[in-house]
């Protein structure tokens, strides 16, 4: 049944409730170019240094403690950065120089509500609730695209606003998503009783991960392998050189690590497998057309680079976010390193962002689908005018 605009406002209303710590949601669009642009969403804040360690600084050992990532665990990338194991698919691409890092990145946002956070990530804006539409929506009107469907429970506020974005709705309802365990987690850590007993279902769930599920496409996978159906589904859909479709978004919960983090070996790992088993199965699904796409992979902020005393880590600042495809001048870590000494980090407690994301954005944008400096500036990022665009990312 065609959705009526009142039906796609109300469903893109849902993000807050269904979309924000949910099981994966696929959101796609067509434009008037071969280039492809496809953003994958980490809802809930991936713990950047448990994902690209930064061994080589010397503090890394003190200033992570019990969260250092143990060698055996580590894909070693330079003599300073080593990817985590669970990674091992964005390992691949970054030695066949497709895939590059940018590390102690973040948003403008610097409090830690992950719902204003994701609001600036998917926006585009300065600051949270400052504006309606999303940025990847204002990028396929900047190309002047045609009409797009979404594949998901809701059409994320990355893809929100005029244009012309419908949305389909899976029939399986998603079961309960780690993030939201992990939010009741910290909502009752007061209370000695729930707190223990929840603790302890959290503990369980996080060494029998397919006991979750989450959402999935009709008659597809469930549980930790509907991420990788849905990417297989979003590489088929763009590697169809007649659809028209061209951009496309994907949210993936399961990174909001307060308790039982597992950076080798549960929550964490388990998290960062179906990331890579999703990236795998894309570029699979793509064939030829994966020369033609680029792949931002993102979250709202990062984590504390000491832990919190329960395995896990809280809400924190910089982070890493990932930029690959079959054109991606990869195999390379860019920007600066603010280092982990105690009187180099954020609040004394954070990885210090000294790398603006939407430089890596905007820079993606210039070089893949040839978007002009002020209109990256004035319109796809508000207030960005005084952020240059990292170029050089995207081959020609």
């Amino acid at each position: 049944m065609p959705l009526t605009r009142r039906d796609f406002l109300l469903r893109g209303g849902m993000l807050v409730a269904a979309g924000a710590f949910g099981g994966p949601a696929l959101a796609l669009a067509q434009a008037p170019t071969e280039r492809r642009l496809f953003v994958v969403v980490l809802r809930g804040a991936i713990d950047g240094l448990a994902a690209v360690v930064p061994y080589g600084d010397p503090s890394y050992g003190d200033a992570r403690g019990p969260l250092v990532l143990p060698d055996p665990a580590r894909i070693r990338l330079d003599s300073f950065y080593a990817m985590n194991s669970a990674l091992a698919s964005l390992a691949v691409l970054y030695q066949r120089k497709q895939l590059l890092i940018l590390h102690a990145t973040a948003t403008p946002y610097r409090s830690r509500s992950h719902f204003d956070g994701q609001d600036v990530l998917d926006s585009g804006a300065v600051e949270a609730h400052a504006s309606s539409t999303g940025w990847l929506n204002r990028v396929l009107v900047a190309l002047r695209g045609g009409q797009g469907v979404a594949i998901g429970p809701s059409v994320p506020l990355l893809l929100q606003g005029p244009g012309d974005v419908t949305s389909w709705s899976p029939s399986i309802l998603p079961g309960v998503s780690p993030d939201l365990l992990a939010q009741i987690v910290h909502l009752y850590e007061s209370d000695p009783l729930l707190s223990r007993a929840i603790r302890d279902a959290e503990m369980l769930r996080s060494e029998n991960p397919g006991s979750v599920s989450a959402a999935s496409p009709r008659g597809g996978a469930r549980g930790p392998e509907a991420f990788a159906a849905m990417m297989r589904k979003a590489g088929e859909l763009l590697g169809d050189g007649r659809s028209g479709l061209r951009l496309g978004a994907i949210e993936l919960g399961g990174w909001d690590t307060h308790v039982a983090q597992g950076l080798d070996r549960g929550r964490l790992a388990n998290a960062m497998q179906q990331l890579s088993s999703g990236i795998e199965a894309f570029e699979q699904a793509l064939g030829p057309a994966w020369q033609q796409t680029a792949v931002l992979v993102v979250t709202e902020f990062g984590r504390t680079v000491k832990g919190n005393g329960t395995g896990g880590s809280d809400h924190g600042t910089g982070t890493v976010a990932f930029l690959m495809g079959g054109k991606v001048a990869g195999g390379r870590v860019i920007g600066d390193w603010p280092g982990l000494a105690p009187h180099q980090l954020y609040q004394e407690r954070d990885l210090r962002p000294v790398n603006d994301l939407r430089a890596l954005q905007k820079g993606v944008l210039a070089d893949h689908l040839g978007l002009d400096e002020g209109t990256l500036g004035e319109t796809i990022f508000p207030g960005s005018a005084a952020v240059p665009a990292l170029r050089g990312l995207v081959q020609a």
